[in-house]
């Protein structure tokens, strides 16, 4: 699990007027952007190759990581059309071999449980590449920073995913940080897309599996939530 996707082409449009200059993933808590706080933890993981997909303020996305030596990054520009989480991945499955990768959402922050294994060290331990096609790393509703809504997902036994039902709160929201099986995209629409409609393949076949983080976890989507989470990290 070499290889990796940092998914850094979203508009940020909660996060304007900030957003209207600077594209979200490189808005900096504690020092560093929010895609470096993902390409670091991708590159301490031992991941030797990244994309980073771009759209809004795309040129700026591409200069600031032009300097960067671990990983190496290629870009994937979707500056002619916004291609969702989903069609952002499928358009860069060739970069994949066939193989597992790492993929992370470049407009949230993590962070890792001291003394003991970091998010991608867990994630890539839990991978079972035969009953998997999806692992998603979660974090339990009432700790999540900056988030207001009712859930994504019931963790069942064995750590498979159940989504919640209309009316209902689940228990757990998802992380932004997965590891996934090209296998997944397989007939997977071409253009824009959300991966949900590939979870929701994946969930009625039993292939989805989540895992609790045990750091903290920062939803940054709005200027409030941003200046708040600059405190807590200073």
């Amino acid at each position: 699990m070499m290889r990796a996707i940092a998914l850094a082409a979203g508009l940020g449009l909660r996060l304007r007027p900030i957003t209207l200059t600077t594209p979200k993933p490189l808005v900096s808590v504690a020092g560093k952007t929010l895609l470096d706080h993902a390409l670091d933890k991708m590159a301490a993981m031992g991941v030797q190759d990244c994309v980073v997909n771009m759209h809004h303020l795309a040129d700026k996305i591409a200069a600031h990581v032009a300097s960067r030596h671990k990983p190496k990054i290629t870009l994937s520009d979707e500056t002619g059309q916004l291609l969702e989480t989903g069609g952002g991945i499928a358009k860069a499955l060739p970069f994949f071999g066939g193989k597992a990768f790492f993929a992370a959402n470049a407009d949230i922050l993590w962070t890792d449980a001291p003394s003991a294994p970091t998010a991608l060290e867990r994630l890539k331990n839990a991978w079972d590449e035969k009953k998997m096609d999806g692992l998603l790393l979660l974090v339990p509703r009432p700790g999540a920073f900056g988030y207001d809504g009712a859930g994504d997902f019931f963790l069942d036994e064995g750590m498979r995913l159940r989504r919640k039902q209309p009316g209902q709160q689940a228990p757990f929201v998802f992380a932004g940080v997965q590891i996934l099986h090209p296998r997944l995209f397989e007939s997977a629409p071409l253009g824009p897309f959300s991966l949900n409609l590939l979870y929701d393949k994946a969930l009625a076949k039993g292939r989805l599996f989540g895992l609790v983080h045990d750091g903290g976890w920062y939803h940054i989507g709005t200027p409030q939530a941003l200046a708040r989470a600059r405190e807590i990290a200073a």
